[in-house]
């Protein structure tokens, strides 16, 4: 592991070695490694830098021994703007007096309040002078951090996305196979776990769900029913690979709610990398109203509360079944660019599992787990609707469930059929 590097450090890499047009935003869900990718680039580069966590305490305020008085404890300092602007100051010095420039790191920087008004003020003022300051700012709040980056410094930030792992990832890093990855997701700091499926469960549950919904939204957006929220990603999750009507997730969570509200939680669970709930494709523009079909963004988050063990998985091949069809569907999700949609489709008894559309292109992609999984007719009636650039059957019979979870979503519509 000491060694992996994800893709995403040679990138931040060359952002450095470019001059310092964009603050460089690295954001997405919790546990994805975006700490560690900014470490790693800043041992490969030449610029000096200076790498802040907002929330840990500086060395020089924990406390030093005296002979005379005991130990003593200077006041922490408060991790505010002005902490922010002082830090800041420093490194515009540092930058001025290197060759190289300098490079500002500040992790966890929506911990500190009004954080995106003072940073464009500062990077305003920067650019005004030219100084050859680069500035990388990352959390672990993805919700937080986006509405940050949207409401005070838009067209002043270039993003590195940082997406939940892939399988090819998962195994060059950490030796994990395919049934594995499919049943224990793609969340590194969970690998150390595994031989303890208790320890394991907890870890994902506690340790990762709880905070992304407790820290992450109902702290920070305005949901006036929290507890429809938790039920929902709880529902979400048991149902991943599942087509359900807002109609029947209102029955099954019990609550006074509404469609528009359900809708709503759906994309907050979205954009914090825990839930999605795909539109069904239609040729036309349509208003939202369709049933979606949920989907996890990381299996992690369907296997850990489902009271399965790996073996009990794997023996139930109805919840295998979904377990690998929410595997494509969060891969396709995860590596999908700005420029693709992804859908699935159903007409009666036609379904396709999912399809993706790139401007005037479609792929229609059916997943099929095992020998037998019903016909293809799916594919055909879709085919002779909406005519796509090509049809795809993932697994038995067709593209190999590991060849196609090392392939970008991108790759799916460019290649020739």
């Amino acid at each position: 592991m000491v060694s992996f590097q994800r893709d995403q450090v040679a990138t931040l890499i060359r952002r450095l070695t470019e001059p310092p047009d964009f603050i460089i935003a690295l954001f997405g869900p919790r546990q994805t490694g975006k700490t560690t990718i900014v470490r790693q680039a800043l041992r490969l580069i030449d610029q000096r830098s200076r790498y802040l966590a907002v929330d840990e305490p500086d060395p020089s305020v924990l406390g030093i021994p005296s002979a005379a008085a005991g130990t003593t404890f200077r006041r922490p300092q408060v991790r505010d703007t002005e902490w922010l602007v002082l830090n800041w100051e420093h490194a515009r010095r540092e930058a001025e007096r290197s060759p190289n420039g300098f490079v500002l790191v500040l992790d966890e920087i929506q911990k500190i309040p009004q954080w995106s008004e003072t940073v464009k003020g500062l990077w305003d003022a920067d650019r005004a002078a030219g100084r050859p300051l680069h500035v990388v700012i990352l959390g672990s709040a993805p919700l937080r951090m986006q509405s940050g980056l949207t409401e005070s410094l838009a067209g002043r930030f270039e993003p590195i996305q940082v997406t939940h792992w892939s399988f090819p990832e998962m195994a060059h890093a950490f030796g994990l196979d395919l049934p594995g990855y499919l049943y224990f997701g793609g969340y590194p700091g969970a690998v150390s776990r595994v031989r303890d499926p208790a320890q394991w469960r907890d870890y994902i549950l506690l340790a990762l769900v709880e905070p992304n919904i407790e820290r992450d939204l109902l702290a920070l957006t305005r949901v006036d029913k929290p507890a429809l929220l938790k039920r929902l990603f709880r529902l979400g999750a048991s149902c991943s690979g599942q087509i359900l009507s807002y109609t029947k997730m209102l029955g099954q969570l019990q609550d006074a709610g509404n469609t528009t509200t359900l809708a709503r939680y759906i994309d907050l669970l979205e954009n914090a990398g825990l839930l999605a709930g795909l539109p069904k494709y239609a040729s036309r523009p349509h208003r939202r109203g369709s049933s979606p079909k949920l989907t996890v963004l990381n299996t992690a988050l369907m296997t850990a509360g489902s009271g399965y063990t790996f073996e009990e998985a794997r023996a139930d091949r109805t919840f295998w079944g979904r377990i690998v069809e929410s595997a494509v569907g969060a891969h396709l999700i995860n590596t999908a660019t700005s420029d693709i949609r992804v859908y699935y489709w159903r007409d009666g008894d036609h379904e396709v599992d999912f399809v993706l559309q790139r401007g005037p292109r479609l792929v229609a992609i059916e997943v099929k787990s095992g020998p037998r999984r019903g016909s293809l007719s799916g594919l055909e009636k879709f085919a002779e609707l909406f005519q796509p650039r090509r049809s795809l059957l993932v697994g038995e019979g067709g593209v190999p469930l590991n060849e196609f979870l090392a392939a970008p979503a991108r790759h799916w519509c460019e290649e020739e059929p």
